[in-house]
């Protein structure tokens, strides 16, 4: 399950970017997240992905 707090959620999702993942659309398909959702979710607390790094920053 994906954390619902803007912080923890974004560092489960890194977390799992960084050890599982190659990037955020793997990610998103393995645990059938909602891409979007995740983006704005992180994106309402400063964070954007950034793709070559795949990390959210």
């Amino acid at each position: 399950m994906i954390p619902s707090d803007p912080v923890i959620l974004l560092s489960y999702i890194n977390t799992q970017l960084r050890d599982n993942y190659s990037s955020l659309d793997e990610l998103c398909a393995s645990l059938d997240a909602d891409k979007k959702d995740i983006c704005d979710r992180l994106y309402a607390i400063g964070y954007t992905y950034d793709k070559e790094g795949n990390t959210f920053k």
